[in-house]
């Protein structure tokens, strides 16, 4: 019970923390958002948790307001400039790991403290990184197309919530298709490994929908800078 209630908080002030980010820094915000996230998502994702018998690792709610963070950028922005973003985050990760990595294989000092730390948090099998890098790059432009499309079936205003659900719950499908293949296929039984797929989707599923009220408020804000290159162009 305690790790469901501090999850929920949890999950509240991520997307808290999305907002205000946007709201001080506006579009530059977003992006470094998108920097953040992709690096903290790769650090919690080694931390695993149980939640009522269910083993759960964290990340998801960080990897969710990336896909929450491209559709806004989207939506108020463009396709291109979300296209650019999701470049900006694999990049941002890709660095993440290959500088990390590196750092690994200095030999440390006797009086060091943080080598095995850092093994522990990083020094993850070339393949979990890989999986890592190749679901964000698929299922993150993958996400971008699908919202485009969806703005032409549903461009409505009120139907925000369906652009963003519907491209981010498929994005994520995929996403946790691939990583999970790549990450566990072959190390766990397949019974284990559906296991694996089916609870973490489940739970993006449930972040995509708890974060549109907050993809709402986001939408709705507006900044003096902004409004004036508009009029300029």
């Amino acid at each position: 019970m305690y790790n469901l209630m501090w999850g929920i908080l949890f999950v509240l002030v991520n997307f808290s923390l999305y907002l205000l980010c946007y709201r001080l820094f506006g579009k530059k915000g977003l992006y470094a958002w998108i920097g953040v996230a992709t690096v903290i998502a790769n650090i919690q994702v080694t931390k695993t948790i149980d939640i009522f018998g269910i083993v759960l690792t964290l990340g998801n709610t960080m990897y969710v307001s990336l896909y929450m963070t491209s559709d806004l950028i989207n939506e108020k922005y463009g396709r291109k400039e979300a296209q650019k973003a999701v470049w900006f985050g694999f990049f941002t990760l890709l660095m993440t790991t290959l500088l990390m990595q590196m750092a690994l294989f200095f030999t440390p000092d006797e009086s060091d403290l943080a080598q095995e730390s850092l093994q522990n948090i990083f020094g993850l099998m070339p393949r979990l990184a890989l999986g890592s890098l190749a679901a964000y790059f698929v299922s993150q432009f993958l996400d971008v197309r699908l919202y485009a499309w969806l703005r032409k079936l549903f461009g409505k205003r009120n139907q925000f919530w369906i652009r963003n659900n519907g491209s981010t719950m498929i994005s994520s499908l995929v996403d946790t298709l691939i990583f999970c293949t790549i990450a566990f296929a072959g190390r766990y039984e397949l019974s284990v490994w559906i296991e694996i797929f089916l609870t973490t989707y489940l739970i993006k599923f449930v972040l995509t929908a708890v974060g549109t009220p907050f993809l709402y408020i986001a939408r709705d804000f507006k900044f003096k800078d902004e409004d004036e290159t508009e009029r300029a162009a």
